[in-house]
C-alpha cells in the first residue's frame, strides 16, 4: 500500500489504535490530522487538555501523546505500513509534536506489529502485586525496548526504591496543601463507574469518554505506608470501594533520557509505551508513578544517583496481579480530522 492509498478507513484503524495509549489522568491530549493526497498524519498537542497546574511545561502532555504515536507505529505496521516519524517539523509551531509519512513496510515492521495483540489488553493497575520478583531476562527485555527508542530504564536498588516510595508521599502532601493542583485532579475524575458496553444509546451516560473511572481506582490501601500509585478516590470517595495491603517493596523501574526537552519527551513517551506493552506481553501488570516528577523540587531527587539517567520522565511500577480496569476513550471522529 502506497502513502497515497490511505484512505480514511485506515487511518480510522490506526488511529482507534493510537488512542487506546496512557496519558495523563487519561486526558487524551492530542489530535490527529490525515493529509489525504500524501497520506501523511500529523500529530498534534491538544492545549485545551493540558493540566496547567501540575503540568505546566507540557511534559507529561508530550508523553502520552508519544505514547499514542508508538501505538499508531505499531498499528501501521500490523496493516502493512511503514511510519516514518519526523518529531517536531515545525519550530514555528509548537502543538504539531510530529508527522507520520505512511508507506511501504520497514525493518522494524515484524517487531512493532507483534506488538498489536496486547494493545487493548495494557491498562494501568492500581491494585497490590503478588511478592513475586520479576525475573532478570524480563527486567533485561524492557531495558532493550527503552534503548530501541533512545531512552534508558534502570531497576532502582532497595534504599533508592524507598526513596522515590518517599517522594511520592511528599508530593501527595504537596497536592493536600496546593488548591489548584486539588481541583484539576479531580476535574479529570469520576466517581461513577464506566458506561456498559451493552448499555442501550437511550441510556444517560454515567461518564465522559476521559478522564478516571471510579472502576479504575483500585482499593485504598490497608498499611500504614502509602500505595505506590495515585489514590483518584481521594478526590471523589466511593463507599464501597473497598481496601487492600499493597505490596511492601513495589518494583520499580525509572525511565530517563539524558536531556529533558520536548523532543526527548517526545522519545520517552514512546519508549514508556514500548516498556509497557513488552511488560503486559511478558504477562506483567502494569502502573505509573509520576507524582514526584509533577514538583520541580522534588524531580531532581527521583533520579538514581548510582545510574547514569540523566533525567527521570516516568517512574514505572512492575509486577504479578490484576491488569487494572480499561478506562473510557473518546471516540476516533472526535480526535481524527481528515482533509
Amino acid at each position: 500500500m502506497s502513502a497515497s492509498h490511505v484512505d480514511a478507513d485506515t487511518a480510522a484503524r490506526l488511529v482507534a489504535d493510537a488512542v487506546t495509549a496512557p496519558s495523563m489522568h487519561n486526558a487524551q491530549p492530542w489530535r490527529f490530522l490525515l493529509h489525504s493526497a500524501t497520506g501523511t498524519l500529523e500529530l498534534r498537542g491538544d492545549p485545551e487538555r493540558a493540566m496547567t497546574r501540575t503540568d505546566p511545561d507540557h511534559r507529561a502532555l508530550h508523553l502520552g501523546c508519544a505514547a499514542a504515536l508508538f501505538n499508531l507505529r505499531v498499528s501501521a505496521a500490523w496493516n502493512g505500513l511503514g511510519a516514518h516519524v519526523a518529531l517536531l517539523p515545525d519550530p514555528a509551531d509548537p502543538w504539531l509534536l510530529a508527522t507520520v509519512a505512511l508507506g511501504p513496510p520497514t525493518e522494524e515492521n515484524h517487531e512493532l506489529a507483534a506488538l498489536h495483540d496486547v494493545l487493548r489488553r495494557r491498562h494501568t493497575s492500581r491494585h497490590p502485586f503478588g511478592d513475586e520478583r520479576v525475573a532478570p531476562a524480563l527486567l533485561d527485555g524492557l531495558r532493550a525496548a527503552a534503548r530501541l527508542e533512545g531512552c534508558r530504564l534502570t531497576v532502582p536498588d532497595s534504599w533508592h526504591t524507598e526513596t522515590v516510595l518517599a517522594l511520592v508521599r511528599d508530593a501527595e502532601h504537596h497536592e493536600d496543601m496546593d488548591p489548584l493542583a486539588r481541583a484539576e485532579t479531580a476535574s479529570w475524575t469520576s466517581g461513577a463507574p464506566s458506561p456498559s458496553p451493552t448499555a442501550s444509546p437511550t441510556t444517560p451516560a454515567t461518564t465522559r469518554g476521559d478522564g478516571i473511572p471510579a472502576a479504575a481506582f483500585g482499593p485504598r490501601s490497608a498499611g500504614a505506608a502509602t500505595a505506590p500509585v495515585r489514590d483518584f478516590g481521594r478526590a471523589h470517595p466511593v463507599p464501597d470501594r473497598g481496601w487492600a495491603v499493597f505490596e511492601k517493596h513495589p518494583q520499580l523501574a525509572l525511565l530517563g533520557t539524558p536531556a529533558d526537552t520536548p523532543a526527548d519527551w517526545l522519545r520517552a513517551g514512546q519508549a514508556l509505551e514500548r516498556v509497557l506493552l513488552r511488560a503486559t506481553a511478558d504477562g506483567l501488570a502494569t502502573s505509573m508513578t509520576s507524582q514526584p516528577l509533577e514538583w520541580p523540587e522534588l524531580r531532581w531527587t527521583v533520579r538514581d544517583p548510582l545510574a547514569s539517567v540523566g533525567h527521570v520522565q516516568m517512574v514505572v511500577r512492575l509486577g504479578y496481579g490484576p491488569s487494572g480496569a480499561a478506562t473510557p476513550r473518546r471516540p476516533v471522529t472526535e480526535v481524527l480530522e481528515i482533509r
